[in-house]
Order: structure tokens, then C-alpha cells, then sequence
């Protein structure tokens, strides 16, 4: 049976720099995947790294490309504002606008679609609010890239909900936040997981709307990882599970630490790395730290 390595990209808005970082530490001890799967942020890095290959040149474009996303504010923080207009049934497109064009700067046009993509796969999970199940874009090689790069981005307040064909799909951590599951389904063998979830802010005593939503979101998340990482263990399936988190909670739309946390994903994988390295491994993975294979 061919091994097939998978790198899951968590959502996590700001926090996806780490991955950035992470996958170049990853590249450099010779892990080169054959399947990526990416949730909102996540599917960026996803997205990106498929049409440029994983290889030093598109790492340094992916810091690039995090570096512009920070100066053109994706995000505002005037998050409350978008809440209240939205309710009113008067969202603004301003952030949709944004990401939309913030996409094609990058040379992704609405016609490329995945059938195009070269030597790798790629799927992008959305929430498919319609039909309460996740939607994974790359199983239909005729989708567009750039549209499944929407729907997995569209989180709310900021983007809003994308209609399509009897599904209104919005972002992937509605239902699979860490797409382990869909990386076993399109033939993972083995896997590497970049977690950006961060709810260490979150106090059991804290009270209103704001602390509710955000409880709601946490124990959602929690479950379905805990549910996908059940279902690899249970097929045999190896997970190399990472939980990235900085030194203070960042929030979703704040992008001013950038390139620390850049700096920080690459160092804290490397540590990881090396603790693989003791560990008693298969002779084709010892070949794979070795960057033989």
C-alpha cells in the first residue's frame, strides 16, 4: 500500500502564522505531504501551498503572503458592529470585498479549478448550514479552488454565508475544525495535525452573551477533535497531533503578531521533531526523518 502523508490545517484566523512556520520546520526534516487538507485560515495555508508546492520558495511566498494579509486589516475588530448589522439583516460586504480581492492578488482566478492542480491534493472543508453536514471541496475535481477557498473562510460577522445550489456553507470549524476525518477518508496513512485552537481565556465563572458563544464554540471544537481523533486510532491510522499556541491567546482577527508567531510555529515544531526522532520508528519513516523517502 502507498503511504500517503497528509498535513490538516486547523482554522484559527491570526494564529493560521504558525502553521506557516510549522510547515517550513516540517520541510526541513524532510516531511513532504502528498494530501493537504485545510478548515478557514487553515485552508489558506492549504490553498496556497498546493498551487506552489512544498519547497522552500512557496514557504518564503506563504510568509509573504501573511505579512500582506496583516497590513490589509482582513478583519476588523470592530467585530461587535458587524454582529449588530447582521442581525438587522444589513451586513456589510467591506470584509468579503476584501478577502475576494485579497485572493486574486494572489493569481487564483474563479476558473482554476482542482483538476488543475499539480501533484497534490487539496480539500477544503465548509459547513453546509442547508443540510447540517461539512462540505469538502476537492472531492469534485471540476469546483472551483477559489471557491471552496471562500466558503471555507466565510466566518461570520466578517464574510457571510455563501448560498449555492440548495446549501448555504460558511466556515469549516462549524463542523470540523481539525479535518482529520476528511484526510483518512481522501487516503491519508499517516498524519500531521496543526492545531491553532486557543480557549485559554475562557473562565468558568464568566457570565453574558459574549463568554456563552464562546463556550459554545470551545466544547463544539473540543468534540469533534476528540471524535476524528478517535476515529484515526481506531482505523490504525498514525496522527501526529501539534497543538500550536503562542505565549498569550491571540485573538482571530488580530494580526499584529504576525511574525512572531511565524517564528514561534517553526521553533515549537522543531522541538517536536526532535522528540520523533527517539521515538522507535518503522524503517520507511526512519527514511522519512532522514529525508531519504
Amino acid at each position: 500500500m502507498k503511504r500517503q502523508l497528509a498535513f490538516v490545517f486547523g482554522g484559527g484566523g491570526s494564529r493560521g502564522a504558525m502553521q506557516v512556520g510549522a510547515t517550513r520546520a516540517l520541510f526541513e526534516a524532510g516531511f513532504n505531504p502528498q494530501i493537504l487538507v485545510g478548515t478557514s485560515a487553515g485552508g489558506v495555508n492549504a490553498t496556497y501551498l498546493a498551487l506552489k508546492g512544498v519547497n522552500a520558495e512557496s514557504l518564503e511566498g506563504l510568509v509573504n503572503l501573511w505579512r500582506k494579509a496583516a497590513k490589509m486589516d482582513l478583519f476588523p475588530s470592530n467585530y461587535l458592529w458587524l454582529t449588530l448589522r447582521a442581525l438587522f439583516n444589513k451586513p456589510t460586504s467591506y470584509s468579503t470585498n476584501r478577502l475576494k480581492e485579497f485572493i486574486l492578488s494572489e493569481g487564483l482566478t474563479p476558473e482554476f479549478r482542482f483538476a488543475d492542480l499539480n501533484g497534490i491534493q487539496l480539500y477544503l472543508v465548509a459547513s453546509d448550514l442547508n443540510n447540517g453536514r461539512p462540505m469538502v471541496f476537492g472531492e469534485d475535481l471540476e469546483h472551483s479552488v477559489m471557491e471552496g477557498l471562500l466558503a471555507t473562510t466565510a466566518l461570520p460577522p466578517w464574510v457571510s454565508p455563501i448560498e449555492k445550489t440548495g446549501s448555504l456553507l460558511m466556515d469549516g470549524g462549524m463542523v470540523s475544525t481539525l479535518p482529520i476525518e476528511t484526510a483518512m477518508t481522501q487516503g491519508a496513512s499517516e498524519i500531521v495535525a496543526l492545531d491553532l485552537s486557543d480557549f485559554r481565556d475562557l473562565q468558568a465563572e464568566s457570565r453574558g452573551f459574549g463568554p456563552f458563544l464562546a463556550k459554545l464554540w470551545f466544547t463544539m471544537e473540543s468534540r469533534q477533535r476528540e471524535l476524528e481523533m478517535a476515529l484515526a486510532t481506531a482505523q490504525g491510522i498514525k496522527v501526529r497531533y501539534i497543538h500550536l499556541l503562542w505565549e498569550e491567546t491571540v485573538q482571530l482577527w488580530d494580526f499584529s503578531h504576525t511574525e512572531e508567531l511565524i517564528e514561534h510555529g517553526y521553533k515549537q515544531v522543531k522541538k517536536e521533531i526532535a522528540t520523533w526522532r527517539s521515538e522507535p520508528r518503522s524503517g520507511w519513516l526512519s527514511g522519512l526523518l532522514r529525508g531519504d523517502l
